[in-house]
């Protein structure tokens, strides 16, 4: 049983223009939303933000899939954004992190798009779904041919394969092309997360399994608590392996084994002071909640940053 909200039945494919995120587009996102909420609804946003029409659409895209943007509805019947309170505390005029310097910052980022099942869901199914750890392009299409047919998500093979594309390059380098220009072999921020890798001669994908020495315990732990979120509510207790290997847990999300999840834990227990720890009783591995922080995630975040 998934701790999730369930997948959107109408998903959003396509927004991002097949751009994936450039360095400084999620500054340049809150930026505007905080000048004029409705930046992009206007023809001319793309002059606003400095970049070419396309462009303008995708940072807007990008920006509500990594949940940094928020949609709002407005008097007029005009969608508008604003900033998210992620997207402040982190990306706002004083935020921890406003040009993504620190590699906790990309974690966090990637957390929050695998973890977007209506503008990220190809992110999240392949993150959270997809246990094979080589793969080549026909078998991962497949897959989310497979995957779209069984949640009843109507969209067509071009689109899917579209999406699979966009996903590939957030996260492994660009293979210079001749005929295109510049613009077109700048990388995703999130390649430096070295999640997937590409071997050129046989063109096999493979997923980095086990430790990730770069990510902070203190964005696995805010990651831990919103997943965790809804059944915080209810119970104080879960069981480890949910944790690790349920979809949409920190486990698959962040491709970390057992042992990396089992040391997080242990750490996180000496950040929080005891408020999350992991014990076992008769062979059973459990994470304890001692107490129900609302605001712990975001003090974690904005411990680790200062």
């Amino acid at each position: 049983m998934l701790l999730s909200t369930p997948i959107p039945s109408r998903p959003a494919f396509g927004g991002h223009e097949k751009f994936v995120f450039r360095q400084g587009w999620l500054k340049k996102a809150i930026d505007a939303a905080q000048q004029d909420p409705a930046v992009f609804s206007k023809e001319d946003a793309f002059v606003h933000l400095g970049v070419g029409k396309n462009m303008a659409a995708s940072i807007r895209y990008w920006g509500l899939a990594t949940g940094l943007l928020e949609n709002v509805l407005h008097q007029r019947g005009i969608r508008t954004v604003i900033p998210s309170a992620l997207g402040l505390a982190l990306l706002g005029e004083n935020g921890f992190d406003p040009y993504l310097e620190d590699i906790g910052s990309l974690w966090l980022i990637h957390w929050q798009l695998a973890s977007n099942r209506e503008r990220g869901l190809v992110w999240h199914l392949v993150f959270s779904r997809y246990y094979d750890v080589e793969f080549r392009k026909v078998q991962l299409l497949q897959f989310l041919k497979k995957q779209m047919t069984q949640l009843a998500v109507q969209t067509t093979e071009g689109m899917i394969e579209r999406e699979m594309d966009v996903f590939l390059r957030t996260y492994v380098a660009a293979q210079p092309k001749k005929g295109l220009g510049e613009e077109e072999n700048l990388d995703c921020p999130l390649v430096d997360l070295h999640l997937l890798s590409l071997s050129p001669s046989d063109s096999v994908y493979r997923f980095q399994i086990g430790k990730k020495p770069s990510l902070p315990t203190a964005i696995f732990g805010y990651s831990l608590l919103e997943y965790l979120k809804e059944k915080i509510a209810s119970q104080r207790t879960v069981m480890l392996d949910e944790c690790v290997y349920q979809p949409g847990s920190p486990g698959q999300i962040f491709k970390l084994d057992e042992n990396s999840v089992m040391v997080y834990l242990e750490d996180l227990e000496v950040l929080t002071n005891g408020a999350i720890r992991l014990q076992e009783s008769a062979g059973i591995r459990q994470v304890y909640l001692y107490q129900n922080f609302p605001e712990l995630g975001m003090n974690l975040l904005q411990a680790y940053y200062e």
